[in-house]
């Protein structure tokens, strides 16, 4: 961890501006059992769940190249940001081993939680989504909140609602993550609670529209998305949770945004209507009493980025979710 934090954490340093000049590299630690509540890292770096899509690999970079883009950002708080490295799946690796490094993911998410942190996941690919809700159903489970409604607010043009292919639904794919969370949830006797914003009607059948038409998904399609249309959604959804866990996959922004994914989008959810949305979330949290647990982001493919393009496009919604986060307060 230390020599690979070393590399990544690199940046410009402004020493004639002391304090006042200081950057993320500057300020963020490992994560260990003494760290203070604030913001932590964690990645899963993994491409088997793009593969096993039918995608372009890549992804398994994905999270040292947005520590990369972070590491000059200039840093506006005096509250902590941690780093706790990342869980590695070989890219030769079998779907036995992408469950396993799911669920070391998971455990990290957990412990981290259980220091008072607002923890933010860096994919890899969508399989990030399967591990990071058990990582929060874990968390609350140790708490004793069994019964809890953990909603998922996915910002990404597919639903991501696919059947596992026959004998791995342990593990699954960067396409059946909230499937998952979906069966987990009925076997629990609990809702499913699952909203998505960006939909691209090209891009999912119209077995996942019905299937997400039987679980009482909401969602709004990109042609449809406004600030308004968001608005209504995220009011609604967050009315009736507990908890929040917010994924955003980056396929969902326009291709000339973020033309390093594993499947780039023809249309795509402007990035100003996202930063947009993700502060409304923070707000409606708050009204509507809702502790948001977590973030993660997905899908970024360095392999095929243009300039790191969507490398930075990944670290300004890393930096936008830490601001939001410190601004709010740390979670109690």
């Amino acid at each position: 961890m230390s020599q690979e934090f070393d590399q990544c954490w690199q940046g410009r340093i402004d020493s004639e501006d002391g304090d006042q000049g200081l950057r993320c590299h500057q300020v963020v630690r490992p994560f260990d059992a003494s760290s203070q509540p604030g913001v932590t890292l964690v990645g899963l770096a993994s491409d088997l769940g793009v593969q096993y899509n039918q995608g372009r690999p890549g992804a398994k970079q994905g999270p040292m190249a947005i520590r990369k883009a972070m590491a000059s950002m200039a840093w506006h708080s005096d509250k902590p940001l941690h780093d706790a490295g990342d869980i590695v799946v070989a890219a030769e690796s079998n779907l036995d081993a992408l469950a396993q490094g799911q669920q070391q993911y998971a455990q990290q998410v957990a412990q981290i939680l259980t220091q008072q942190q607002f923890v933010i996941g860096l994919g890899g690919g969508h399989e990030i989504g399967w591990a990071s809700y058990q990582g929060c159903r874990q968390y609350l489970d140790d708490q004793h909140h069994t019964s809890a409604k953990v909603g998922i607010l996915n910002f990404d043009a597919h639903f991501d609602l696919r059947k596992p292919a026959p004998g791995a639904h342990w593990a699954g794919s960067s396409g059946t993550p909230f499937y998952q969370v979906s069966q987990d949830c009925a076997q629990r006797g609990l809702a499913f609670k699952y909203a998505c914003l960006g939909i691209s009607e090209a891009a999912n059948t119209q077995a996942l529209f019905n299937f997400a038409q039987q679980k009482n998904v909401s969602y709004v399609l990109d042609v449809n998305c406004s600030p308004e249309a968001n608005q209504a959604l995220i009011n609604d959804f967050l009315a009736d949770i507990d908890y929040l866990y917010v994924t955003i996959c980056l396929d969902v922004l326009p291709a000339a945004t973020a033309p390093g994914v594993s499947a780039p989008s023809a249309l795509g959810l402007p990035l100003i209507q996202m930063l947009a949305a993700l502060k409304d979330i923070q707000q409606q949290c708050q009204q509507h009493n809702v502790r948001w647990l977590m973030a993660d982001i997905a899908e970024l493919n360095p392999d095929f980025d243009i300039d790191q393009r969507t490398a930075k496009v990944a670290a300004r919604l890393v930096y936008e979710l830490i601001k939001i986060q410190n601004n709010r307060g740390i979670p109690e």
